[in-house]
């Protein structure tokens, strides 16, 4: 689902510098910062943000896909990605780009503006990934109505979070699109990015209500706060969000006034 999110936002800002006359040439780094920091991203994010406690004495397992046994090392695979992880990797990756060729060209809230475009349909399409592996469940129902995930040996129904999660990324580019194509709105730099923002996490915090808690580190935060890692993850990333739709209206006026 992850390669299908970047070829799929590969076309998407293909078409986004077909229409700001920008180089196709560009699209190749783009591409490869763009993977490499999310991925990168991803898997540290949730290395320190949810289970720092394990990795600190398996330092080995951060950036291999294995895992430790009685009997030696197994393959595993990365067990654990973290959105906000990823999020804070783009963000880099594209600060890099920015510098390395658009700077003196435009602004680094131009390219953050475009390049948000893209990032909801592969945030949708690994929720459904999620789905289809039984992963970050929902709590149960306690009705007749929900996913039974029999994969996990369950036999009662839970709230299908990953399908909620998709289905509102899904809408939040179709949003996204419409007010880049549709409206004035590109030209308050910054402001797409701060909505993309606001929007995204308002998303991943409410839907956090449904899910079933992943780990002890969530559990712990839970119990003490109320809230679990995502959520407390989110609410910066929602307050930056709206910083950076104000700036964004307030630099525009005082640039047309």
């Amino acid at each position: 689902m992850y390669i299908v999110g970047f070829i799929a936002g590969y076309y998407i800002m293909k078409k986004i510098f077909e229409k700001e006359k920008l180089s196709i040439e560009l699209m190749d780094p783009l591409l490869t910062y763009a993977v490499l920091g999310v991925l990168l991203g991803a898997r540290l994010g949730h290395v320190f943000f949810y289970d720092w406690d394990y990795y600190q004495n398996h330092l080995i397992e951060i950036l291999l896909p294995i895992r430790h046994t009685a009997d030696g090392y197994e393959f595993t695979g990365f067990q654990g990605l973290a959105s906000h992880g990823a999020t804070i990797g783009l963000f880099l990756a594209t600060l890099y780009f920015w510098y390395k060729f658009l700077k003196g060209k435009h602004s680094f809230l131009w390219i953050l503006d475009r390049i948000t475009l893209s990032v909801p349909i592969g945030a949708g399409l690994i929720r459904l990934g999620n789905l289809l592996n039984s992963e970050i469940v929902g709590k149960p129902t306690g009705t007749d109505s929900g996913f039974i995930f029999v994969k996990l040996g369950e036999n009662f129904p839970r709230y299908p979070a990953q399908l909620y999660e998709a289905i509102a990324y899904f809408l939040m580019l179709g949003l996204m699109l419409f007010l880049y194509w549709k409206t004035n709105l590109k030209k308050y730099e910054g402001l797409l990015f701060g909505i993309f923002f606001i929007v995204l996490w308002n998303i991943r915090f409410f839907i956090e209500f449904y899910k079933q808690v992943q780990n002890k580190t969530d559990q712990i935060r839970l119990d003490e706060t109320g809230l679990n890692t995502g959520q407390w993850l989110s609410i910066p990333f929602i307050l930056g969000g709206i910083a950076i739709s104000i700036y964004a209206v307030k630099s525009y006026k005082n640039k047309t006034s």
